[in-house]
């Protein structure tokens, strides 16, 4: 597992110079669904770059990826992607987006990693051997009060009465915590509980490739994460609760 571990990593650095090498540069956009599911010439290319070097590599590994969907292979050995995760950030110049790699074996997550090419910072988990920061170890916050917390959330593309209940739920978690932030990208959110700068998230409407790496990180990092009503969650739900576990209960309280 650590020559496909070590492969990843390599993988996903040069995918960040490519994601760099562009980032001043304009972009072409086009839209996936309405007026607000955007992606660039550069998801396209950063993905195509990751699809490559697995295929050369591991030719008969199946692969979930944002983009060009899911090629299947062998079932045994799945790969997630999603090669630009917060792409209207990228759109718009603003630094918060990631490219985010995870890599299952018969189903259970073996690893996750998260790179922001613009911080440097490169988020990486193993199945129980702890959560890391650019090599070192990292874990979620000690806050146990809500009150006291700092939390992130995200809105679907499709704009829809869901999204209205959870504009409820960030007004009022906004009113009795010390704020709630929304920067675009699912997978960061989680690295960031991860690394106790958040205390909590929350979103519906995500895909696996948006959660896959960083729910495994989240976890080796000591957080907790499950569905709204606090049952199981798996990375084909399509709502997250994820915080540093001490305030889990006292969030699910105020989420409908």
């Amino acid at each position: 597992m650590d020559d496909i571990f070590n492969f990843a990593v390599k993988t996903i650095e040069k995918t960040s110079k490519l994601i760099l090498k562009n980032y001043n540069k304009v972009r072409k956009i086009s839209y996936k669904q309405g007026h607000f599911n955007l992606v660039t010439n550069v998801d396209h290319e950063a993905e195509e770059l990751i699809i490559k070097e697995i295929n050369l590599k591991y030719p008969h590994h199946s692969i979930v990826a944002e983009e060009s969907g899911i090629h299947k292979k062998h079932p045994k050995y799945e790969w997630f992607i999603d090669p630009i995760d917060g792409t209207t950030n990228f759109a718009h110049g603003y630094p918060c987006f990631c490219t985010s790699i995870g890599f299952a074996k018969d189903g259970v997550l073996e690893f996750g990693l998260v790179k922001n090419p613009i911080s440097g910072e490169l988020y990486s988990a193993k199945k129980d051997k702890g959560a890391k920061l650019n090599g070192k170890s990292i874990s979620v916050s000690k806050i146990k009060k809500l009150k006291q917390s700092l939390l992130v959330t995200g809105f679907p593309y499709i704009r829809n009465s869901k999204m209205k209940s959870n504009f409820n739920n960030f007004k009022n978690l906004t009113l009795i915590s010390h704020g709630v932030r929304r920067d675009g990208s699912a997978a960061m959110d989680l690295c960031y509980v991860a690394s106790g700068k958040f205390d909590g998230f929350w979103e519906i409407k995500l895909s696996p490739w948006d959660v896959a790496a960083g729910i495994l990180i989240l976890k080796e990092a000591g957080g907790k994460i499950t569905h709204f009503d606090g049952s199981k969650f798996n990375i084909y739900s399509k709502e997250i609760v994820a915080t540093n576990g001490l305030i889990h209960r006292e969030l699910l309280r105020h989420l409908y």
